[in-house]
């Protein structure tokens, strides 16, 4: 059983419960607490989700061109910031791959800052205080970082072929191609494990520090680290796609 339960997680168990439960069951996977299948942590990601189309939906219906509001001002310094990133980092190409970096970068800051709003938790960062101490959280990075992952190996297929991309992991001595193809592949697993890692234990580590100094100190100085929260969970989104965008020049660079 799980020791608390946010009151969205609720709803949702309320409403949905039964059905995902059948599914689960149907795809042979047990939950956790039969009568709570919807964990926190995938509560958590449906908001984000719920605001990020409620926002663009928003967004869409309020686009101008000669009255821009602050959020489609905001909205275009990130586009074409990471457009520029991207161009720098990937080449002319670069901007192809924005649609899906642009949806990472936000998704994943919204899943970074969720917990700030009282009645949420960062689904980045939740952890359970409960024997066996369980990471939850880090099934939210590992999902982002296998999205990541997935995505520059599918661009590097799509643009080299499976074939010619296949070789590229074999190095250019053919005697020493099995070596090179175990040390490639461990290397391309290990950016998942590193991509969750890093993004997890920042945005935990941050919560902790939070919390620890809102129970010792008065109000003004929690909120200085309110503060910092979100310029950490602006940096690790950051991080985490600049780190995807180095992953897929690598798998369309023409050098391979």
């Amino acid at each position: 059983m799980q020791p608390h339960e946010l009151w969205f997680t609720s709803l949702l168990n309320r409403l949905f419960g039964g059905p995902v439960l059948s599914l689960l069951h149907g795809l042979g996977m047990k939950p956790e607490s039969a009568a709570h299948p919807i964990p926190d942590y995938v509560a958590m990601q449906i908001v984000v989700a719920l605001v990020l189309m409620g926002l663009f939906a928003w967004l869409r219906w309020r686009l101008s061109v000669d009255r821009p509001g602050k959020v489609q001002q905001v909205m275009e310094l990130v586009v074409e910031g990471l457009g520029d990133q991207s161009e720098e980092i990937i080449g002319h190409e670069g901007r192809k791959f924005l649609p899906f970096l642009f949806t990472l970068a936000i998704f994943i800051f919204l899943c970074n800052v969720l917990g700030l709003i009282p009645g949420f938790e960062t689904p980045t960062g939740i952890y359970v205080e409960q024997a066996p101490f369980k990471l939850v959280g880090i099934y939210v990075t590992v999902g982002c970082a296998l999205a990541a992952f997935v995505y520059y190996n599918y661009s590097g297929i799509r643009h080299h072929g499976l074939l010619s991309y296949a070789r590229t992991f074999l190095g250019p001595v053919l005697v020493m191609a099995p070596l090179m193809f175990l040390i490639e592949v461990v290397s391309h697993s290990a950016r998942v494990l590193s991509l969750s890692v890093r993004l997890f234990a920042n945005m935990m580590a941050g919560h902790q520090i939070t919390l620890i100094f809102a129970s010792l100190l008065p109000l003004g100085v929690p909120v200085v680290f309110e503060g910092l929260h979100i310029f950490v969970a602006a940096l690790q989104a950051f991080i985490f796609v600049v780190l995807t965008m180095v992953y897929l020049a690598g798998a369309v660079a023409e050098e391979h």
